[in-house]
């Protein structure tokens, strides 16, 4: 069943499906990690519901314009008429397509790219399949997300993605063997003093070597 919900942000509202996978706390991390820039060009990949990208545009003032790319067509048609709910047509676009196969026009097209992809590579086997291929890699795999990342951003452009604390170092070979360098990172915990379940990482094409490291985030949920 498809409910709207308040973002808590400028009177904007979401729309989700109860019965459906529903974006978490970890989405709302991801969209706070980095702040515009002017003019920014915005995408949102592995968008679902659309709640990165739509929080982003919400915090940050001189967006120029957000995409949001979802492989699922019916997760792509509410996003789209979230979009139209809050009056945003103009300013927030929807594709739904797969990040593989992303239109050619938009090649070196973002300045920064968000995206809270697929955690897994196992298990699932019994869970809903709309549900399995958000969670899972199913139909996406990290290095096919870093590929599409590397070919849709401009040089200089920003890359942030949320991924499994215990997936840290193969993200990072992957960001750095896309030649997109990471910058900055941040681990999140669901307590202080526990063990990081996620990290939060953002990188830059063609980004000189030098990370910056930030004190873990209490998440708790």
């Amino acid at each position: 069943m498809e409910v709207k919900e308040s973002l808590l942000i400028g009177g904007y509202q979401i729309i989700q499906d109860t019965e459906k996978y529903r974006f978490t706390s970890d989405s709302v991390l991801l969209a706070r990690f980095l702040s515009a820039k002017k003019g920014e060009r915005v995408a949102d990949f592995c968008a679902g519901s659309g709640i990165v990208g739509l929080h982003f545009f919400a915090e940050n003032k001189g967006v120029e314009k957000v995409v949001f790319f979802e492989m699922q067509e019916e997760l792509a048609s509410m996003s789209a008429r979230t979009v139209a709910l809050n009056g945003l047509e103009g300013k927030i676009f929807v594709e739904n397509v797969r990040l593989q196969e992303i239109p050619a026009c938009y090649t070196e097209y973002f300045s920064l790219i968000l995206c809270n992809p697929p955690y897994e590579r196992d298990g699932f086997q019994n869970a809903d399949e709309d549900k399995a291929v958000c969670k899972k890699e199913l139909s996406l795999t990290l290095e096919e997300t870093v590929a599409a990342a590397k070919r849709c951003l401009k040089y200089g452009g920003r890359f942030a993605l949320v991924q499994r604390a215990d997936r840290t170092a193969e993200t990072i070979f992957a960001l750095k063997n896309a030649g997109l360098e990471p910058k900055k990172l941040q681990f999140v915990a669901g307590k202080a003093g526990a063990k990081p379940y996620a990290v939060l990482l953002a990188a830059v094409k063609g980004g000189k070597v030098g990370l910056d490291v930030l004190p873990t985030l209490v998440n708790a949920k």
